[in-house]
């Protein structure tokens, strides 16, 4: 009777025991997770947990976002967690890339803890904090201060698929603005630039290399050789044999002639004119000799460039001064921009603009170190347009000769929204953007938009300030949306 009494005991403590457990474990899964999103100065905080339970251990998803041009995953690196009288933790390593997953089990129950990460990559350290953090006796009490949850129409975008595309996002702020006149333009090289290499002798042009357009060229290269051997006429070998002779003549004469005249037997004015037809006879010879080879008069290039042209072909026959190539160098560009008489009052206050290549990039002629323009005073005889001009540094993606659209900076617009042209969608006329809300939730609004200037644009109505706009990877963000089919939300677990 003993034996069963004792065995009854022991079952009815298993049975409570079983019944305590899965009731704190069905108690823990009905805790929803809470989520913040927080911003360093080179890193993006998104991380999940549920509420922080004495003696219960908290699982922490630190999704880690290095900040930049683009927003990329922290693949290296270690983030340390620190609860407020709560001890700590760290996680030496991602899994997956992007994600660490440190871990914390509160021994003290309060409020108004702190909950402090530092995040250490392999370039900077940044630290981020929570503030009013409840650390809570036990499970009954979490639940009873779990919030609503609200509904909304934010769009879920997994910070897992935010990573595999070009994604950034800007928190918007007032800042100035400036009207600006859009018009055409062209990228010139400036006259100071090149170099023309001219033909010093007739003859036939022979290539010292295989040089194409294009081709970076140094000074004092060896371009062409231009030869006259075999030619009946303009022979550059028979002038220069003539010019020879006639310089060793002319210079026997003058040399007998200077002792003659030390004597007086040769009158000063003679000497004079034998002494003329010498240095002419030596000007020539010289001239005609000077980069001259068995082969041909040599040609070389006289600064450090690029082959802009080509202007002869191998084996062509060319005349003296005729040009055989161009020679530009990579220092300097000059964009030109035409603008309408209309806009004649306000041609003194435009100091910069922006301009959008074919391609579709934007540039700016002030992180070009473009200097102050220079502005045509009158318009030409088949152009009614003034030209205004803004030298700005060469740069290898900008070609001379391109036409390019040009957006001209003018009078001052303080203290407004400004979002990159990049963050617009257009649908139908309409333009949206999308506007981050939490670490993987997004809203898509309606803007209502003013100037541009190429690069950015005004924004009227449709977002505030310190909001943060996709600025890149808006089109990913749309495509999921109207796939039907959002992702799970949630990694804590």
């Amino acid at each position: 009777m003993k034996k069963l009494i004792i065995l009854y005991t022991i079952i009815s403590i298993f049975i409570f025991s079983s019944c305590n457990k899965n009731k704190s474990e069905n108690e823990e899964q009905k805790l929803e997770p809470v989520a913040y999103t927080l911003y360093a100065k080179k890193s993006e905080l998104f991380v999940e947990f549920k509420p922080l339970v004495v003696g219960e251990t908290s699982r922490f998803a630190a999704h880690v976002t290095i900040i930049g041009e683009l927003f990329t995953p922290m693949t290296e690196g270690k983030v340390k967690v620190s609860v407020t009288d709560n001890g700590s933790s760290v996680a030496n390593a991602p899994s997956p890339p992007g994600i660490f997953r440190p871990e914390i089990t509160p021994t003290t129950a309060g409020t108004n803890f702190k909950i402090t990460f530092e995040i250490e990559a392999r370039d900077f350290t940044d630290i981020i904090t929570i503030d009013n953090i409840t650390v809570y006796p036990d499970f009954q009490t979490a639940l009873a201060d779990q919030p609503e949850e609200a509904e909304g129409n934010d769009i879920t975008y997994l910070k897992e698929q935010a990573w595999k595309v070009e994604f950034a996002n800007k928190e918007i702020k007032k800042q100035t603005f400036y009207y600006t006149i859009k018009t055409t333009g062209q990228i010139l090289t400036p006259p100071s630039e090149e170099a023309i290499i001219s033909a010093k002798s007739g003859g036939i042009v022979n290539y010292n290399g295989n040089y194409i357009t294009g081709m970076n060229v140094v000074k004092g290269e060896n371009l062409f050789t231009v030869s006259g051997s075999n030619l009946n006429e303009e022979n550059i070998n028979t002038k220069i044999i003539e010019a020879k002779s006639n310089y060793e003549r002319a210079k026997a004469d003058y040399e007998r002639a200077l002792e003659l005249n030390k004597d007086k037997i040769v009158s000063d004015r003679e000497f004079l004119a034998i002494k003329n037809t010498y240095e002419i006879a030596s000007e020539v010879y010289n001239s005609l000799t000077y980069n001259y080879s068995s082969a041909g008069v040599r040609v070389f290039t006289p600064i450090s460039g690029y082959l802009r042209t080509l202007n002869v072909r191998q084996g062509e026959y060319v005349q003296p001064g005729q040009t055989l190539a161009t020679i530009t160098q990579n220092l300097k560009l000059i964009l030109k921009a035409d603008l309408s008489q209309k806009y004649i009052d306000v041609i003194n206050e435009i100091r910069s603009a922006n301009f959008k290549t074919p391609d579709g990039r934007t540039y700016d002629t002030e992180s070009l170190n473009g200097k102050s323009i220079v502005y045509g005073k009158n318009t030409g005889q088949d152009n009614l347009l003034l030209p205004i001009n803004f030298e700005i540094d060469y740069r290898q993606d900008l070609i001379p000769g391109t036409f390019v659209e040009v957006f001209l900076k003018t009078n001052r617009l303080p203290d407004v929204l400004v979002i990159p042209v990049s963050s617009l969608i257009e649908e139908q006329g309409i333009f949206y953007v999308f506007v981050q809300t939490g670490g993987e939730s997004f809203q898509k609004r309606e803007v209502t938009l003013g100037e541009s200037d190429g690069l950015n644009v005004q924004v009227l109505s449709g977002i505030e300030e310190g909001e943060r706009v996709v600025t890149k990877g808006a089109y990913q963000i749309k495509l999921a949306s109207m796939s039907g089919s959002l992702p799970a939300h949630g990694h804590e677990h």
